[in-house]
């Protein structure tokens, strides 16, 4: 008798921000699955359950997706209770969506469980609104993982300069390219900008600039990934609306060494 797979989503880092179900799927589960930012504590709610290490990292990947794919299907076939717990929500860059494809393609159940993405959470602990009224009435998410002018790159940053607020996902390594990028396609580098790294958890950092000073500003403070960066003039609220003061003794992402 097959079991079901259940793709969740951790959500965006910290804890105790993955969904209720999530969290009671979790503490159901026979095996679980989980990706590198996922928050350490939630690895104590399924202390029952056989925990298999399958995160991604720039150049390093624990196990490939293929391989990610036919675990799934082989345990789910097998009659196990399987939770695929990823980072932020699993159909927003997170492989959802081709995961849920290859239990379909077995012929197998699954279910997909939002979570609260980073690009919304993130800001909102800088105390950055996505959108306001006055200010933007529209924003969209955008992964900066593929360099504007690298071959293949559908992302048509001329579009994206025109939309109010701009949130980008692993953008950090492109940053200085994004920008140019951004400026050429008429943004005023003037804009103003915010990147939040480890956003949050205890390890929480928000840096305010503009477009055009945000690769240098990046550099200077060493941001690393997992970073969210916003552009648009939501960002300049960022210091009168912050509220969130990070603790750097709580516990944070799991790590690519677990």
């Amino acid at each position: 008798m097959n079991g079901i797979t259940y793709i969740v989503g951790a959500g965006p880092g910290r804890a105790d921000l993955i969904t209720v179900r999530g969290l009671r799927l979790l503490q159901q589960a026979e095996v679980v699955l989980y990706d590198h930012l996922v928050a350490r504590d939630l690895l104590d709610e399924a202390p029952q359950a056989e925990w298999i290490f399958v995160g991604k990292q720039p150049g390093c990947v624990a196990m490939p997706q293929t391989m990610i794919n036919q675990t799934l299907v082989e345990r789910t076939r097998a009659g196990q209770r399987v939770v695929r717990l990823k980072g932020g929500d699993p159909f927003v860059f997170g492989r959802g969506g081709e995961e849920a494809l290859a239990l379909r393609q077995a012929g197998l159940p699954f279910e997909i469980v939002p979570g609260v993405s980073l690009a919304i959470a993130a800001p909102a602990y800088a105390g950055i609104p996505l959108t306001q009224r006055g200010i933007s009435t529209a924003f969209a998410v955008v992964t900066g993982h593929e360099a504007p002018g690298k071959p293949g790159n559908s992302t048509d940053w001329h579009a994206l300069a025109r939309i109010p607020t701009l949130v980008i996902l692993m953008g950090v390594n492109n940053i200085a390219a994004i920008c140019a990028a951004l400026i050429h396609a008429g943004q005023d580098g003037q804009t103003p900008a915010a990147v939040v790294s480890e956003g949050t958890t205890g390890q929480q950092r928000a840096v305010q600039a503009t477009v055009a000073t945000l690769p240098a500003v990046i550099a200077s403070h060493r941001i690393t990934h997992p970073a969210v960066i916003v552009i648009g003039a939501v960002a300049a609220l960022g210091p009168a609306l912050a509220w969130f003061t990070p603790d750097p003794s709580a516990p944070g992402f799991v790590g690519f060494e677990e």
